[in-house]
């Protein structure tokens, strides 16, 4: 009530709309720039801490690292780890008002091992605060978070120039650091750039014009957030809302639950529901509990319409703003993962309220950090920012992050360990597949199955090379043919010399070799045919999205013969080789397999001859024959 009274005295200097006065901003930088030490420094000089906290920060500090001096940062570095090091380490969110304005401050790390903290931080804020070590000038890690707040849709720039007192305030080097600040954003597309020289110990240009640099004719760091105006241009046209939840609690209430990305909607509008096209007219809009004739965006909603139309969690409202709807677009990355990132990865795509399966199908290029170059790249690494190209497993309703950050911002969800392994932005739709339809012939799979009467279906065995996948493929072949049964049989080294001659054995080509052979094997499916292969197929993911092109019925058989007896056996003496380094990314050697967790068939060749094997193989696929 305070900053509203406020307001209506004139004290906002008529600068904002009422909308803009809560400004939402992240403090980022290399490490030790002073991020927590700056916002404490600010927060202790404009009186916006209660008195119990400046007392627990007095006697926090006594025992701190600036010998018994006031350590402002304390206020914001809350975690013990973060204390012990002097670093941050999570993202710490701070609210905070003054006068003329609202705040919500994301303090961020800026160590390059919590990078995606960082990045999750600069995807909530309109305005970014980027401070550099006056003593060291911009680092590579500065450069970095410039890049990423640039890439999460910052608009708005503020460099403070930090530890002056460190370089005894030399306006000289400060205008050899603003020089290279000002060559780093000339690549950006950005809407304002402040460069501040400060002092977060010693408070220089935070709350209060420094003494120590009457040649600086600037704002201070405080003024300046208080005046700075962020509100976004008129870039998302029309109305979208993805749905969240149906919401159904008896049979006279239908309602779509989401939150508005864009635009605004009115009782009697008419909504396109995407991805299926069909029309509605708005009867009523809930806000909460209460109704209203209408709503804007950021508000959560309920909205009611004339007709029963089939929507579902991940569809999305729409009104005059045509989003894209495709399978594929590129995008720009933050791989935030441990592991690499390889052409042919499998992820979750989590776009709005929209789950589904996607690949990385190329990679166009990384960006290098210092430069901004464009540079090609066959993997990607830990914070690494690259382009790629993606396609989802169905259509999926999208649009450039320019034009609408809500349907233009996705992560990538690791399919194993559910871990978020990247961060990005469509930057356009690709068209190269809209053209193409998948034509439905009068002689289908069921026709073709009833005339060679059996089921179609795929036994895909996995195991490591001298397992015996090979030698029970072809047993298992010649036992369904005296059945009168009609197959295929796709072998690992066989495929390769042909259909996948072209393919080596790194990580990208092996996932791509294996989409090649599920996508025959389908095909192979479809026209009635029971298909036996017989591959490594070293990775869990691979393995599972294998079954999700194919279909059912999908019969894993793991072959589970030891490591030990696999290299006795060494047919192709290729284990030996492996062993004395003359060939590179073997399975089990010097490349990992991961065990199937869910195989629907285990055998081990060591404990049964193959007629053996095959007996208890054919038991166990009866159910399916």
């Amino acid at each position: 009530m305070a900053e509203l009274r406020a307001w209506k005295k004139g004290k906002g200097k008529g600068i904002f709309n009422m909308n803009d006065k809560l400004l939402k901003f992240i403090t980022c930088g290399s490490v030790d720039d002073g991020k927590s030490t700056l916002i404490g420094h600010l927060l202790y000089d404009a009186k916006l801490i209660f008195a119990d906290q400046k007392k627990a920060l007095v006697l926090d500090s006594k025992i701190g690292s600036r010998e018994g001096k006031i350590d402002y940062s304390l206020l914001l570095d809350g975690l013990m780890a973060e204390r012990e090091q002097g670093i941050t380490i999570d993202v710490a969110y701070r609210y905070f008002s003054t006068e003329n304005r609202s705040f919500i401050v994301a303090d961020t790390p800026g160590h390059e091992e919590y990078t995606r903290n960082m990045a999750v931080g600069a995807s909530f804020a309109s305005l970014a605060v980027i401070l550099v070590d006056a003593s060291q000038n911009v680092q590579i890690q500065t450069k970095r978070h410039a890049r990423i707040c640039a890439l999460m849709g910052i608009k708005h720039f503020v460099f403070a120039v930090n530890k002056m007192d460190t370089i005894h305030y030399e306006q000289a080097k400060f205008n050899k650091i603003q020089k290279h600040i000002k060559v780093l954003m000339a690549e950006f597309d950005y809407d304002s750039l402040c460069i501040i020289p400060v002092s977060a110990t010693e408070g220089d240009n935070i709350v209060r014009k420094s003494n120590n640099m009457r040649w600086y004719t600037g704002t201070t760091l405080l003024s300046y957030l208080e005046q700075i105006d962020v509100t976004e241009s008129e870039a998302e046209q029309g109305f979208t809302m993805p749905v969240q939840r149906v919401c159904r609690p008896d049979r006279s209430f239908r309602g779509f639950q989401g939150q508005i990305a864009s635009g605004s909607i009115s009782v009697g509008d008419e909504v396109t529901v995407m991805p299926s096209g069909e029309r509605a007219v708005v009867t009523g809009i809930l806000q909460g509990s209460s109704a209203v004739q209408e709503s804007k965006k950021g508000r959560a909603v309920t909205i009611q319409l004339d007709t029963e139309v089939d929507i579902s969690r991940g569809c999305i409202l729409q009104k005059e703003a045509e989003p894209e709807t495709g399978s594929l677009f590129e995008a720009s990355l933050l791989w935030m993962d441990e592991s690499s990132l390889v052409e042919g990865k499998n992820f979750l795509l989590k776009l709005g309220t929209q789950l589904l399966p996607a690949t990385v199908m190329h990679i166009k290029y990384k960006i290098d950090v210092n430069t901004g170059a464009e540079v090609y790249a066959d993997a990607i690494y830990k914070n690494e920012l690259a382009s790629c190209e993606i396609s989802t497993g169905s259509k999926i309703v999208f649009d450039r992050f320019s034009k609408n950050k809500e349907l233009g911002s996705f992560i990538l969800v690791d399919r194993i360990t559910n871990k978020t392994s990247a961060g990005g932005v469509v930057q356009q739709p690709l068209a190269r597949n809209n053209n193409i339809k998948w034509h439905e012939m009068d002689v289908t799979r069921q026709i073709r199955e009833n005339q060679m009467q059996q089921s179609a279906m795929t036994v895909w065995m996995t195991g490591l090379s001298g397992a015996g996948k090979s030698t029970l493929a072809n047993e298992l072949e010649k036992r369904l043919i005296s059945l009168g049964k009609h197959t295929m049989l796709l072998d690992g080294d066989n495929v390769r010399m042909g259909l996948n001659r072209d393919l080596g054995f790194k990580e990208n080509d092996r996932i791509e070799n294996i989409r090649r052979v599920a996508e025959v094997a389908r095909l192979m499916n479809d026209a009635g045919l029971i298909v036996l292969t017989s591959f490594i197929a070293p990775y869990r993911s691979d393995r599972r999205v294998a079954r999700e092109i194919i279909g059912t019925p999908f019969v894993e058989i793991y072959v589970s013969t030891p490591l030990e007896e696999c290299e006795k056996r060494d047919v192709k003496g290729l284990y030996q080789k492996a062993r004395a380094g003359k060939i590179s990314n073997f399975t089990g050697i010097t490349s990992p397999y991961e065990k199937p967790e869910n195989a629907e068939i285990t055998i081990d060749t060591s404990k049964h001859d193959v007629s053996e094997c095959v007996d208890i193989i054919m038991k166990k696929l009866e159910k399916y024959l």
